[in-house]
């Protein structure tokens, strides 16, 4: 299989799709970080349809906003039959959670089972901007 099989069509596959709301409910406390583990992630590969396996880690500091867990099992069980890259999917999710609880920062990480005798591990980094100060 050649590089030329894949196509910009099978690279966009699932980063428009939709998929449950991400919910959030009120930050009570500052200066923390929060790892939520999800090991039996699951998603479809856009070209060959055959299934991938992975854990998929988000880390997050919370400002004001926490994600709630069950929309996010949800959100998660969403890719289960969707065609999309695991490379695209972990960039994906981290859009999806800062866009749902604008986190200090954040980190996805997709570690991925083997396929083809290789393993592969993915992470998206987001930290917020720093605040320009008036003069």
């Amino acid at each position: 299989m050649s590089n030329s099989e894949y196509t910009p069509e099978h690279a966009r596959l699932g980063l428009d799709a939709k998929l449950p709301k991400l919910e959030t409910w009120p930050n009570q406390f500052p200066n923390y970080e929060i790892t939520i583990t999800v090991p039996e992630y699951t998603s479809i590969c856009p070209k060959t349809s055959l299934p991938d396996f992975g854990t998929v880690t988000i880390r997050y500091t919370p400002d004001k906003l926490c994600v709630e867990l069950k929309s996010l099992k949800y959100y998660l069980l969403g890719y289960r039959n969707l065609g999309i890259f695991y490379e695209n999917a972990i960039n994906r999710i981290l859009k999806d959670v800062v866009a749902a609880c604008h986190p200090i920062e954040a980190t996805v990480t997709g570690e991925f089972n083997v396929r083809g005798g290789m393993k592969s591990t993915i992470e998206s980094r987001y930290k917020r901007p720093a605040k320009r100060r008036k003069r």
